[in-house]
């Protein structure tokens, strides 16, 4: 017992004494002593999760005047720009807005009419939003609207409620309720910034949902092309198509012909665009042409006679309140919240993605938070105002900028463009064809089935291919919110995967260079004679303790076989903890089983680079101080290596003078 002390003792002094010089000196030791308040490590950790970018640097310096005004700004960022909007940027944006405002009327009739909606409420939910976006949104590319996904995923939620032909009045009131609710869930993601939640939805979600729901609604659009007035209210492609052919008998010949000829001239736009992108205005007002075209050709040959039914009537006016209208009668709470949420989410996920990608490309920001808080309070006054739920469309936010926006103000020209229509034109639009809507709905599906995008996740990642099939067959053969759920719950589980079983890789050195690297990634990596070195990645949790406790032992076992085939042991093992961000409790005891079963035969282990949070909790638990050993806690690999090789030679000398 008395020689097992003093080699021990021997080994501790020999080591501590070299961890004390180091190759840099007393500065290239670890930092074992630094603590934090608990008060202030979880507002550390706070604000961290909820405020990465930290909104508000900057203003603590300056009077509490300026730092009011400074807050206002943050979030009503019209006040940013609008003291230095002049002419110069008005041109712009005045040619953007009028160019949105041709798409935004035939978008807005077509996917109210996909909601089932009255085919005005599209037009009333393309002015007053917009003119709220451009007070509180932050991005100067996104042209506020319906869009089509949200749209039919809110009619396929609803209906499971109400339907249209049943209680029209009920089935309305349940959509600006729906709005209601997500205005309140975004806004509130704003103020408490929890936008991380709709980073549940991924990529390849996104991908997988939209194409799919694409694929629905061009489908259901066969109802339109055909002339059909009898259709399912279902959404999958069994009970579209059975519908379809089950009312065979009320297919017009009439539709279907004037249908192909106004998918061949938007089609042809669109190829027109992509062929000579300043052309791209071409595009952008083919919908209205085909819309303004269609009525004239209707109205000239009475087509709703003749097998082309037409939209109807279209009352005049601004959009008339329906504060009162909003239900929240327990019977139907539920759907209407449950509508609110899921179609909230989804239009958040969509409007986001749409003004980050298009910011990027003029090398611009734009604040999540901010874009959630604006989102939300323009579908709370839209709900007052007859307009359901609004976001970024993709479609139109593309011509916004393509037309060469500066500033929101181009949703401002586009309100107003639409305040005219209501005032003045809408009733012109009652010999609209049906068919025209479904021509345009289809088009602009088209563009959102992302074949190349299966084909690139499928070559690039096989998992991010399975969430977005996931998503994608979810949709077309069951629901929308099956598939979409089905595929965030995939997401979810392979995020599970990652923590529960963390990467670790055992090190070597690369010759002529004091790098250490995957040996498996770099096979002419050196091994450590007598030393192993591993790298443990990711938090140290309940929940993936036990794999790391194995994988770590598997490691050692492994090594000590290899070492044996070469005549000597394997005496330490050292453990990179540069990539582990934190560790709980059982984290902690994890480490301490594995100190304790490799002292059991006779090897050392080592910890390098370990991250403030790490070592607070590993001094507080007495890990370091009692169990470990302050002296075998290093700045890095290296310095942990030649203290082992130290101590060995030591341990050699002692032993040989002894004999």
């Amino acid at each position: 017992m008395g020689t097992e002390a003093g080699d021990d003792d021997h080994r501790r002094r020999t080591t501590r004494h070299l961890h004390g010089l180091g190759a840099a000196g007393d500065a290239a030791e670890v930092n074992l002593s630094a603590r934090r308040p608990f008060v202030e490590a979880v507002w550390s950790d706070l604000a961290e999760t909820f405020f990465p970018d930290d909104p508000f640097r900057g203003l603590g310096a300056l009077p509490p005047a300026a730092r009011a005004w400074g807050a206002l700004k943050y979030f009503v960022p019209s006040l940013e720009w609008a003291p230095r909007y002049g002419l110069d940027k008005f041109k712009y944006d005045l040619l953007a807005g009028i160019t949105i405002a041709s798409l935004a009327i035939p978008q807005g009739i077509s996917y109210a009419r996909l909601a089932n909606l009255p085919p005005v409420i599209g037009l009333y939910s393309s002015f007053v939003p917009p003119l709220l976006y451009a007070v509180f949104g932050s991005s100067n590319n996104m042209a506020v609207g319906t869009v089509a996904a949200a749209s039919l995923l809110l009619a396929s939620i609803i209906e499971t409620e109400v339907t249209a032909d049943e209680d029209p009045q009920l089935y309305l009131r349940l959509f600006y309720t729906a709005a209601f609710f997500t205005g309140l869930f975004q806004t509130a993601l704003g103020v408490f910034r929890l936008g991380l939640i709709v980073d549940f939805l991924s990529r390849s979600t996104i991908t997988g949902f939209m194409s799919g729901t694409a694929t629905i609604i061009i489908l259901q659009q066969l109802k339109g092309l055909l002339g059909m007035k009898h259709f399912t209210t279902k959404t999958d492609i069994i009970s579209v198509l059975l519908s379809t052919f089950r009312y065979r008998h009320e297919w017009k010949w009439q539709s279907a012909v004037l249908g192909i000829c106004f998918l061949l001239f938007l089609l042809s736009s669109k190829h027109l665009r992509k062929r000579k992108p300043k052309l791209f205005w071409v595009s952008a007002i083919a919908p209205f042409m085909v819309v303004v075209i269609g009525g004239v050709f209707a109205f000239l040959v009475k087509g709703d006679e003749h097998g082309i039914p037409i939209v109807g009537s279209l009352k005049k006016g601004l959009n008339p309140l329906s504060i009162t209208q909003l239900t929240f009668e327990s019977k139907h709470m539920k759907t209407a919240v449950k509508a609110g949420l899921l179609s909230g989410i989804l239009a958040l996920a969509e409007g986001i993605a749409v003004g980050r990608s298009l910011a990027m490309v003029k090398n611009e920001q734009i604040d999540g938070n901010k874009e959630m808080i604006a989102f939300g309070i323009m579908n709370i006054a839209g709900s007052f105002t007859s307009c359901y739920l609004t976001t970024g469309p993709f479609s139109k936010s593309a011509v916004n900028f393509h037309a060469g926006c500066k500033t929101p103000m181009s949703n401002v020209v586009m309100s107003v463009c639409i305040m005219l229509v209501l005032l003045f034109l809408a009733p012109l639009f009652k010999y609209t064809p049906l068919v025209a809507l479904s021509a345009i709905i289809v088009v602009a599906m088209i563009g959102l089935i992302k074949v190349t995008e299966f084909c690139h996740l499928y070559k690039v990642d096989k998992f991010d291919f399975c969430i977005c099939m996931v998503a994608f067959i979810g949709v077309v053969f069951f629901t929308m919110v099956i598939g979409l759920g089905a595929s965030v719950g995939l997401s979810v589980i392979r995020a599970l995967l990652y923590v529960a079983r963390p990467t670790t890789c055992k090190l070597g050195s690369i010759a002529g260079s004091e790098t250490f690297r995957d040996v498996k990634q770099y096979p002419h990596a050196k091994s450590i004679p007598g030393i192993l070195v591993l790298q443990l990645g990711s938090p140290i949790y309940f929940v993936n303790a036990g794999y790391l406790r194995e994988r770590i032992l598997r490691w050692v076992e492994d090594e000590e076989n290899v070492c044996k085939g070469v005549g000597h042991d394997l005496q330490y093992v050292v453990l990179d903890l540069g990539g582990v961000t934190s560790v709980d409790n059982s984290g902690i005891g994890m480490l301490g089983e594995v100190y304790k079963s490799l002292d059991r035969r006779g090897i050392r282990i080592a910890l390098t680079n370990p991250r403030l949070e790490v070592t607070e909790k590993l001094m507080l638990s007495g890990y370091i101080r009692d169990v470990l050993g302050e002296e075998w806690v290093f700045l890095t690999i290296k310095d942990a290596i030649t203290a082992c090789r130290y101590a060995l030679q030591m341990s050699r000398s002692k032993g040989e003078n002894e004999v």
